[in-house]
């Protein structure tokens, strides 16, 4: 007979404890234990606790490799879930006691069934010695990929998780968000009217603003050119701008058209072979149908705007035309123009930027794909492999968020149906296109600034604070890969690994090659790459464009949601008074800005980029790769800072220590 002694540890997390009953077999190399039970009549799984439970077995199990756990109900208690920290197993033999742990950290529920932990030691399915635990990895891999299914979210979009509501999600992937207490009451209550003057738009922003200097300064400067380029670089979308040696054949301007808003004595080529000449282009919104709102039908325009970069260090717009087909009744509008001619073109603009920045940079390449990262990683990498530890802390929250997003604002009666140009018949039309453009490169901060050739702008402090966020990102990857990988052949030759990019390409990037999207992985250089890209887009990405929402579109007019009339179609048809009629009315105004304004606010227990509160990154090695990313992102938080000190209006949303760790709102 060999004797066990078998200690279960309850984590201290709130409601960790249950009042069911555990039962508890050892797995070795030469067999397994007989099942044996928590005796409830003296100890319980309260938080905190340690519960000691005797396992015998009739002959040696050899090295105990597995624990498997139940959790059973008990006649006459609640049936409640349980969080256990760990289990450690203990065992005499001639070489002296030795105690095992095997790691938990997580909840457990009796619907569940057996729970196998291992001890806790990451590796990849190629350094695995054992058979028993080559076994094991392809059952916890079948047994997910039985539960997370994929499901067309829309026809030429990229996939989502076959779940109707979070029900079907695993308590390990719920989390409760410890709310700011944002405050929206002075933005219910509006009725179905037009605003009837800018004054009234500003008794709406006073008493809205709070303590928000950057609402305020963008207010106050949301009408001038310099303000419109700025935002281009640093505000809620900068991944739009695009630097532009050759004007696009539908853009119907001239050298002569815009010489007085060049440089003296310079031309439209000269200044396209300086690279001073940039370009917003939406023509991914033509064709794109148009919501009616409060029973009215809406517009939307597919702009091309011409920004010059100056000698002075400002961008600014020198040509706006409203739609991509080019034509007597689609005027070109130039600085010139009258004062509402000019300003209501860049609304259109604006307005267009709003459809872009919230669908595709925010939605698409944070929310969507990152659902698509976090959904193969669940089926395809066990908790084992070295990838899922790195991973799941910046993926596990997208399920969860975007389950409620698609059940809420991109539902029936939700904002976007009710509220915005882009509604539901619009929606996929514009995710389609968006994933049709979708390019690999354009996720990857270096390339992607390199490729638009907006990264040595001075004012582009989104650039340099990605760059800096990304380095440091692909610094910790590098390392991390190294430890479990010490050569290309060991990436090549890790099929759990290969299965998960290649899930990524078809249900992502929809099997498209031209994406640039990879199939497989040759290197470990191309690994870190595309794990940095996972990271920083879950994170970083997010932090930019979600964070900054309310900053710029607390006041309405500078990113109106839609437009009340169609696209003028000659110069000299508005006046300033005539722009309010043609702004969102005031209920769509307001509720378009409730939601921003909660979707804005980061939790008060949110976890910091580059902070990991799992159990792995404790000790060994992989705590100190993560003390030294935490070093060079405090540096990063240290340099943003004093540069921010200087600025008018700061750009603080890459400040590390503003960022979150995951896509959790």
């Amino acid at each position: 007979m060999v004797v066990y002694e078998v200690t279960l540890r309850t984590s201290r997390v709130p409601r960790s404890g249950s009042y069911c009953s555990v039962q508890i077999t050892l797995i070795g190399a030469q067999g397994e234990s007989p099942p044996a039970s928590l005796d409830h009549e003296c100890q319980c799984l309260t938080p905190g606790s340690a519960c000691a439970v005797t396992v015998k077995a009739e002959v040696a199990l050899g090295p105990v490799v597995l624990v498997r756990l139940r959790l059973q109900a008990r006649s006459g208690f609640p049936e409640q879930d349980w969080h256990c920290e760990a289990v450690e197993v203990s065992s005499c033999s001639m070489a002296g006691r030795q105690v095992q742990q095997f790691p938990c950290n997580k909840w457990l529920r009796p619907a569940d069934g057996d729970i196998e932990l291992r001890n806790g030691q990451v590796c990849t399915v190629n350094s695995e010695t054992l058979q028993i635990l080559k076994e094991h990895r392809a059952r916890e891999l079948q047994t997910k990929q039985q539960h997370f299914r994929w499901k067309t979210f829309a026809e030429g979009v990229a996939s989502c998780v076959d779940f109707n509501s979070l029900k079907p999600l695993e308590p390990n992937l719920i989390y409760t968000r410890q709310s700011p207490g944002t405050e929206t009451y002075y933005l219910k209550g509006f009725t179905d009217r037009s605003w009837s003057s800018f004054e009234e738009l500003c008794t709406l922003f006073t008493f809205n603003i709070g303590d928000n200097s950057a609402a305020k300064f963008v207010q106050s400067h949301w009408s001038e050119d310099s303000f419109f380029g700025y935002q281009t670089l640093n505000g809620c979308n900068p991944l739009m701008l695009r630097q532009i040696h050759q004007v696009p054949p539908n853009l119907s301007v001239s050298s002569d058209m815009l010489r007085p808003f060049l440089p003296e004595g310079s031309s439209l080529e000269q200044e396209m072979e300086r690279g001073t000449l940039y370009i917003l282009d939406y023509k991914v919104l033509d064709g794109v149908p148009v919501n009616k709102i409060n029973g009215k039908q809406h517009y939307l325009a597919a702009p091309l705007c011409l920004l010059h970069y100056s000698q002075q260090g400002e961008l600014k717009p020198i040509a706006i035309q409203l739609q991509q087909t080019p034509g007597p009744q689609n005027p070109v509008f130039v600085p010139s123009d009258s004062e509402a001619d000019w300003l209501l073109a860049k609304m259109w603009v604006r307005c267009a930027e709003f459809q872009c920045h919230q669908l595709l940079i925010h939605f698409l390449y944070t929310h969507l794909l990152g659902e698509v990262y976090c959904t193969a990683t669940l089926r395809q990498l066990p908790e084992v492999h070295p990838l899922y530890q790195v991973l799941m802390p910046h993926v596990w929250t997208t399920l969860q968020i975007n389950i409620q997003a698609r059940l809420s604002l991109l539902a029936p009666g939700g904002v976007f149906d009710k509220f915005a140009a882009v509604g539901l018949e619009g929606i996929p039309v514009l995710l389609q296109k968006g994933t049709e453009q979708l390019r690999y490169s354009a996720l990857c901060v270096p390339e992607d600034l390199s490729d638009r050739g907006v990264g040595g702008l001075p004012i582009n402090y989104y650039s340099q604070d990605a760059l800096r966020v990304w380095g440091a990102l692909h610094r910790f990857v590098g390392s991390w890969v190294d430890l479990y990988y010490p050569s290309d052949r060991d990436i090549q030759q890790d099929t759990e690994l290969q299965m998960w990019i290649q899930e990524i390409f078809t249900y992502g990037a929809l099997g498209q090659s031209d994406t640039g999207f990879p199939q497989a992985f040759q290197s470990k250089t191309e690994l870190s790459k595309f794990v940095t890209m996972v990271i920083y887009s879950c994170s970083a990405l997010h932090a930019a464009v979600n964070f900054s929402q309310t900053d710029f579109s607390l006041w309405m007019p500078n990113c109106p949601a839609t437009m009340a009339c169609p696209p003028p179609q000659s110069k000299g048809s508005v006046s300033r008074d005539d722009l309010l009629s043609i702004l969102p009315p005031a209920n769509a105004t307001c509720s378009i800005l409730t939601t921003l304004t909660l979707l804005s606010r980061p939790s008060l227990d949110f976890v910091p980029l580059g902070h990991y509160r799992e159990a792995h990154f404790s000790s060994g090695a992989p705590q100190r790769l993560v003390e030294t990313l935490q070093i060079e992102l405090k540096v990063v938080s240290r340099e943003i800072a004093e540069r921010n000190h200087k600025l008018l209006l700061p750009y603080p949303y890459l400040s590390p220590d503003r960022i979150e760790n995951s896509v959790a709102i």
